[in-house]
């Protein structure tokens, strides 16, 4: 049988790792790190960084692959991640084939919580179901991206005896439907907070959290807006990405 653990990271600082994670990282034969080109190579730096803090024996290794990328262009967002995660899978099951033996341990490295807005748990899941390969895996939570923005602003993410929405970009765009006091927004890449200007709303936006490019801006939404939008188109010209999200709370 072949181990795998799926492990969070944090969101960016490599002091977000938990206990847990730094054990989890110690049990590791192999570490695999998923490769989104030239434009994001600090995010496969920052994991070579937090195995060569964490990781006290020397006898793992890093194997790297090419990171499938999203059709963006596509009308149909939900077959466009469908086959994302199809071509995940194909890469997946590629590594755990040819590079980790049958008693061997490995580890994928995750932004954040495995189980927020990422699909490394769901993928394994379908490998295991295809019945190929004989797997036990484990899944080892990490600090979030939504608790380093909070954090970072100083704000509770609820109000009390209120609820809490988490939601996308493509949703807001919408307007916002429910009655959640605070509405935490992942995966904009289209300043749809711009939508609701006309909204009594605060807002707190974080940037690279918990990183050395880390921005932070927050207050009332209409006077911030723009500033948001400026200084995200700006990032992402000097960095080639952006990796962002943003708490909005209905003022009282």
């Amino acid at each position: 049988m072949k181990q795998l653990l799926i492990i969070g990271i944090g969101a960016g600082n490599p002091e977000y790792i938990t206990i847990q994670a730094v054990k989890a990282l110690n049990r590791a034969d192999v570490v695999f790190l998923m490769d989104k080109g030239s434009d994001k190579v600090k995010l496969n730096d920052l994991r070579r960084d937090i195995c060569e803090r964490y990781i006290e024996h020397g006898n793992y290794r890093i194997v790297e692959a090419l990171n499938p990328e999203r059709r963006r262009e596509a009308a149909d967002y939900r077959r466009a991640v469908d086959d994302l995660n199809a071509q995940k899978q194909q890469t997946f099951e590629r590594l755990i084939a040819e590079e980790l033996a049958d008693g061997e341990c490995g580890a994928f490295l995750v932004w954040g919580d495995p189980s927020l807005y990422d699909s490394t748990i769901r993928i394994v899941d379908a490998i295991i179901e295809q019945g190929r390969h004989d797997i036990a895996y484990e899944v080892i939570p990490g600090i979030t991206s939504v608790q380093a923005l909070t954090a970072r602003h100083r704000v509770p993410l609820n109000s009390i005896g209120q609820s809490v929405e988490i939601t996308t970009g493509r949703r807001v765009a919408k307007g916002l439907t429910g009655d959640a006091e605070s509405v935490v927004v992942m995966l904009d890449a289209e300043n749809s907070w711009q939508t609701l200007v006309d909204q009594d709303l605060n807002i707190y936006w974080g940037a690279y959290l918990g990183t050395p490019d880390e921005i932070l801006i927050a207050g009332r939404l209409k006077d911030v807006a723009d500033q948001i939008q400026r200084e995200r188109s700006a990032a992402r010209q000097r960095h080639g990405w952006i990796m962002d999200t943003y708490l909005l709370k209905r003022r009282d």
